[in-house]
């Protein structure tokens, strides 16, 4: 059992998120109620208070541990490589992003009414979680690429970052959505998150 309140809050706290993740893997956001979150925890549901007021705060949470995890693997890809070429090195973020699918999926989501119903230490604590991975892409490209201006890495993160953001409906397409675009006669190529993460860095970088 964990040691003091503080160790007790944080453990705690990551029972919490945990069971929000393991329903997120199923459920929707919509769906998803504190009191099944409540129920896959150890503790009463009523002990969700004394750590998150709202179901928002919770998934809050979940996205900025996702991006922190997305941090780790950028930071290692950072540490254990002298040089990289574009082929490399979009490749390697691509496999940081393929194992990441909670986080692209949050990416998805309607980040307004998340935020909005956060208290605001929440919220900062989530945005600077959000910045350092700004800053984390921006050390590789740094490093890998000196011959890329400032112009060009902000340039790089502002085409990026946004792009992240439509991966997951793309990528992960159910059968029923198929079957309209089929019917509507939409020409839909279905790719791997690898394979579009892959193909996008490469075409910011120059890559032809």
């Amino acid at each position: 059992m964990p040691r003091g309140s503080e160790e007790l809050t944080n453990s705690r706290k990551n029972e919490i998120i945990s069971a929000c993740a393991k329903l997120y893997e199923t459920m929707s956001f919509k769906e998803i109620t504190l009191k099944e979150i409540g129920e896959k925890t150890s503790f009463t549901r009523t002990s969700i208070y004394n750590y998150f007021q709202t179901k928002e705060e919770i998934f809050l949470a979940l996205f900025q541990r996702e991006y922190e995890l997305w941090i780790r693997d950028l930071e290692i890809l950072y540490q254990e490589n002298e040089r990289m070429s574009v082929n490399e090195f979009a490749g390697a973020v691509a496999h940081t992003l393929e194992k990441r699918e909670c986080l692209l999926k949050l990416l998805a989501m309607n980040h307004y009414d998340m935020e909005a119903n956060s208290r605001m230490e929440n919220l900062v604590a989530f945005k600077v979680a959000y910045g350092n991975s700004l800053r984390a892409v921006s050390c590789c490209l740094e490093k890998f690429f000196p011959s890329m201006s400032v112009g060009d890495i902000q340039g790089f993160i502002y085409a990026f970052f946004p792009f992240l953001f439509g991966v997951y409906p793309y990528t992960v397409v159910t059968e029923k959505q198929k079957a309209a675009m089929q019917e509507a006669g939409v020409d839909y190529v279905c790719l791997s998150v690898y394979e579009i993460i892959d193909s996008m860095v490469k075409k910011l970088l120059g890559h032809p």
